[in-house]
């Protein structure tokens, strides 16, 4: 989901991406199983300005894609276009010229950040890697500009990331990301290590920074199986969402309402099945061994869900799913 089409200009245009790795402690008696199909398919386009949000469960591949597309995975298949030029085989100096445009907040704050080095020194080393011309005061001068820029002060330069809480270690992280002014960054679940109080105060400090800096975003958070199921707007998704899997992820969320929860009870999504292994997918749709639409699609359609796949399909104007249910015609 996301705020879709911010711009017409198109950052990111991604084809038949594919990430696949090995399982190193495989069954020799089993077909296909030490293959593990963590991005399967993915076609995608990513606009200028935009927060696209990427969402599903732990394991499906999420931040396999994210580090994708800031080259710090290789891709199996499959192509990766950043405004228009081929990065998948970029290497060495023809990636360093690019690579300062898109960055990454990682979702540990504590474990992404050097405990050995106080704050200055994490927040100067782009600086240093990236443009060693730089002096020392103008170095000094960004780091502080950058500190301010999250809601801290100059006064942290010394200190080490232990004597700061969770909320202020991403603040440092986000300080970090954007010390080379890139234009993308892949927020890889950055507030799920947070205390949910804090969580919103990360996730305005971000919708601040997008407005200040013109920044977009690929926001990750808790594709199916590494298959991408569903892109709309975010009123669409909440509002009409249509995937049984997008269904099920909105229905499971708790409302702080107790009486409300209460009436919700009936009409939540409890999904049946087994979840399939990445190693050894369905031959069709991933969802099927769990979908509760897969029986009337058999049924009105004539359409074995587990032998038979469907890619994203046009419903309406920037809705797409990938589901036989809504491929009637």
């Amino acid at each position: 989901m996301s705020h879709r089409h911010i711009s017409m200009e198109i950052l990111y245009n991604i084809n038949n991406l594919n990430i696949h790795f090995l399982n190193n402690n495989f069954n020799i008696f089993s077909k296909n199983n030490n293959i593990n199909k963590a991005v399967n398919d993915v076609n995608l386009n990513i606009y200028k300005g935009e927060t696209l949000g990427l969402v599903g469960e732990s394991g499906s591949g999420k931040s396999t894609l994210g580090k994708a597309l800031i080259k710090l995975i290789k891709p199996t298949t499959g192509s990766i276009l950043y405004k228009g030029q081929e990065i998948t085989e970029l290497e060495r100096d023809d990636l360093r010229k690019i690579r300062k445009n898109f960055q990454i907040i990682f979702q540990d704050p504590y474990a992404s950040l050097n405990p050995r080095n106080n704050v200055s020194q994490i927040i100067s080393e782009p600086f240093l890697i990236h443009d060693k011309s730089l002096s020392k005061k103008t170095i000094f001068e960004k780091t502080e500009y950058l500190l301010n820029l999250v809601g801290l002060t100059s006064l942290d330069m010394k200190r080490y990331p232990h004597q700061f809480s969770g909320g202020q270690r991403q603040r440092i992280g986000i300080a970090r990301a954007l010390a080379l002014e890139p234009e993308f960054i892949v927020c890889d679940e950055p507030v799920s290590a947070l205390d949910v109080s804090i969580q919103a105060q990360i996730i305005n400090l971000l919708k601040e920074l997008q407005k200040k800096l013109n920044l977009t975003y690929l926001f990750i958070s808790h594709d199916h199986l590494g298959k991408i199921v569903e892109i709309s707007t975010r009123d669409a998704i909440y509002g009409d969402a249509k995937h049984p899997y997008t269904q099920a992820l909105l229905s499971a969320i708790p409302t702080p309402n107790p009486r409300l929860e209460k009436k919700r009870k009936d009409k939540k999504i409890i999904l049946e099945g087994d979840l399939p292994s990445p190693f050894n997918p369905p031959k069709g749709c991933n969802f099927s061994t769990r979908c509760f639409l897969k029986e009337e699609v058999k049924n009105n359609l004539n359409i074995n869900c587990n032998l038979i796949d469907i890619e994203l399909q046009d419903t309406n104007k920037n809705h797409q799913v990938s589901c036989h249910f809504y491929n009637k015609q």
